[in-house]
C-alpha cells in the first residue's frame, strides 16, 4: 500500500508547476507551492505545540487555510478533526469536549462565541482565529520548508477524526487511519480510473468524508486539479460544467436535483465529463432517468460512510443501475446476513450489509463498548444498512436497519414505498417513517412535500399508493410538510422526523 501524502509528494516533485488547487477568483496554487505551504504550516503547528496524537480541530469555511491545515496536520502526525462551520456553540461544546482537542483553528466571526467557550473546556488550550482576507501562505512564510528529519508514521496511526450523524445517539469520533485513507483511495483510484489529465469541479463541503477524501484526496493522490468555487450554486455549476472545463463532478442528489430542475426541460450535452457521481444518500429513480434525458450523462451512483469511506460503486466501464449502488470496490468484501444471527443470506434475501476491508476505520474515539457493537465476532463491520445482493453481484439498499416499519409483524421497507411516492404527479419529494401504534406496533407514515402549484389530500396520496404496493406497506397517514430536517449534504434526518411527527 502506498500512503497517501507519499504519492502527493511525488506529484509535488514531479509536477511542481501543474495547477494542483484553483479557488474561485483567487490565484491558483500549483503543486509546488502547495507542498512548500503544507511544510510550513506543519512546522508552524510544531512551533504552537502540537505533537503526533494531538486532536487539531479547524472550524472553517471552505477555502485555501482549511486544505493546508488538513495536510500539515496529517504529515506532522497529529490527528485532524473538520467541523462543520455552521455548528452552534451547543454542538461545538460538545465535539471539542468529546475530542479532547488542544487546538482549534476558527473563522474570525466565532471569536466571541468560542472564547466564552474556552473557560468550560480545559484540553482546549488555544483557539485561533482566521479572518476572511487571511492570506495563509504569507503567515506561515517564516517557518521553515524542511524538516530536519520526518517524523514517524505508519499505516495504522490516526490521521483523522470525523464524528458520525448521530442518527440514534450522540455523534461519535471515527478515529481513521493513514492505512485507512490510503487503501480506499487506492481503490477508488483503480476502480474510478483517476489519472493526472482529470481537472474536477468540486462543489461539496470539506468538512464531510463526501468532499474531503473522495473529492479532494482522490484528485490529488492522481495529481490532477482542483477548481473549488465557494459554496454550491446551481446556475453557476451547469455553467461550470457546460465549459468543458472538466472531466469529473461528484455531488449528491439534492445537489443533482437543482441542477436538473433548473434545467427546465432544456437538454444539456454534458457527456464530456468522463465520470459524474452521486452519493451520501438514495438517488431517486426519477432523477437518475432525467439526468440521462437531459444532460446525456448516466450518474454513477456509490455507497459508503464515514467509518469507511467508500464500499460499493457502479462501474465505470458497464451497467450503471439504477437504484443500485453497485458491487464492492476492489479490496473491499461485503456480505448480506441476517441482523439477528448474523449468519450470511442468499442472493435475493434483504438483510444487514457488512463490509471487511483495510479502509474500515480503527474505532471510535473513548467509546470501546460502541466499537464493539460496531464488529460482528468475526471482525465485519455492521453497517445497519439493509441491502440485498442480486445474482451478479450488485447491491441494492433498503433502508436503514433502524428505519424498518414492522406492521402487523410485516417488514416494510422506506425506500419502496417513497419509490411509489415519488411516481405521483404532485409529490416534490417524500419521507417514510413507521410511526408507534397499539394495534400494529408501527403504523407507515408518510411526510410529503408537494410540487408548486399542486394539489393533493392524503386520500388520494394513500389510495394512489395502494394501487402500486401491498397494502400493509402503503401509508396510513401522509403529512403535508414544507421541509425536512436534514444533515449538511440534505440527506433527510429520519431520527429528527419521527421526533417532531410521531410524538
Amino acid at each position: 500500500m502506498t500512503m497517501f501524502l507519499d504519492t502527493l509528494a511525488r506529484h509535488c516533485r514531479e509536477q511542481p508547476e501543474k495547477v494542483a488547487i484553483e479557488f474561485q477568483g483567487a490565484r491558483p496554487v500549483t503543486y509546488g507551492q502547495l507542498a512548500d505551504t503544507v511544510k510550513r504550516t506543519g512546522n508552524y503547528l510544531i512551533s504552537l505545540g502540537v505533537k503526533p496524537g494531538d486532536r487539531l480541530a479547524v472550524q472553517l469555511p471552505k477555502r485555501l487555510p482549511f486544505i493546508y491545515l488538513h495536510l500539515a496536520a496529517v504529515e506532522i502526525g497529529a490527528v485532524f478533526l473538520p467541523l462543520n462551520p455552521a455548528y452552534p456553540v451547543a454542538e461545538l461544546r460538545y465535539f471539542l469536549a468529546d475530542s479532547g482537542a488542544r487546538l482549534l483553528f476558527a473563522d474570525s466571526e466565532q471569536r466571541l462565541a468560542i472564547e466564552s467557550l474556552q473557560r468550560e473546556l480545559p484540553s482546549l488550550q488555544r483557539a485561533i482565529f482566521i479572518a476572511d482576507d487571511e492570506n495563509w501562505a504569507s503567515r506561515v512564510a517564516a517557518y521553515p520548508a524542511e524538516r530536519a528529519a520526518p517524523l514517524p508514521r505508519d499505516r495504522h496511526q490516526t490521521a483523522m477524526m470525523l464524528y458520525t450523524s448521530g442518527t440514534t445517539s450522540r455523534p461519535k469520533g471515527a478515529l481513521i487511519s493513514h492505512g485507512n485513507l490510503s487503501a480506499n483511495i487506492d481503490s477508488l483510484h483503480e476502480a474510478w480510473g483517476w489519472r493526472a489529465k482529470d481537472t474536477l469541479l468540486h462543489v461539496l463541503p470539506l468538512f464531510h468524508v463526501h468532499g474531503l477524501v473522495v473529492a479532494l484526496h482522490g484528485a490529488l493522490h492522481a495529481g490532477a486539479s482542483v477548481f473549488m468555487p465557494p459554496a454550491f450554486d446551481a446556475a453557476a455549476a451547469l455553467e461550470l460544467l457546460c465549459s468543458r472545463r472538466f472531466s469529473v463532478f461528484m455531488a449528491v442528489p439534492t445537489m443533482h436535483r437543482r441542477l436538473h430542475q433548473l434545467a427546465k426541460g432544456r437538454r444539456f450535452d454534458l457527456s464530456h465529463l468522463r465520470l459524474m457521481t452521486s452519493g451520501s444518500d438514495r438517488l431517486p429513480d426519477d432523477l437518475f432517468f432525467g439526468y440521462q434525458e437531459t444532460f446525456n450523462v448516466t450518474l454513477l451512483e456509490r455507497y459508503g460512510m464515514t467509518e469507511t469511506g467508500m464500499n460499493l460503486s457502479n462501474p465505470l466501464h458497464g451497467e450503471r443501475r439504477v437504484g443500485s449502488v453497485g458491487a464492492p470496490l476492489p479490496g473491499v468484501t461485503a456480505r448480506i446476513v441476517d441482523p439477528e444471527t448474523e449468519m450470511p443470506l442468499p442472493d435475493g434475501a434483504v438483510g444487514e450489509l457488512q463490509i471487511k476491508g483495510a479502509h474500515v476505520f480503527k474505532g471510535y474515539w473513548g467509546q470501546p463498548e460502541k466499537t464493539a457493537e460496531a464488529f460482528s465476532d468475526d471482525g465485519w463491520l455492521r453497517t445497519g444498512d439493509m441491502a440485498l445482493r442480486e445474482a451478479d453481484g450488485y447491491y441494492t439498499l433498503k433502508g436503514r436497519a433502524k428505519d424498518l416499519i414492522i406492521t402487523g409483524g410485516l417488514n416494510v421497507y422506506p425506500p419502496e414505498v417513497e419509490l411509489a411516492l415519488m411516481r405521483h404527479p404532485a409529490v416534490a419529494a417524500c419521507a417514510v417513517i413507521g410511526c408507534p401504534d397499539e394495534e400494529w406496533g408501527e403504523q407507515v407514515l408518510a411526510a410529503v412535500i408537494l410540487r408548486a402549484g399542486q394539489a393533493a389530500d392524503e386520500s388520494e396520496i394513500c389510495a394512489f399508493c395502494r394501487e402500486q404496493l401491498a397494502a400493509y406497506k402503503a401509508p396510513r397517514r401522509v403529512l403535508f410538510v414544507d421541509a425536512f430536517p436534514a444533515n449538511a449534504l440534505g440527506k433527510i434526518q429520519k431520527s429528527k422526523l419521527r421526533e417532531d411527527l410521531c410524538g
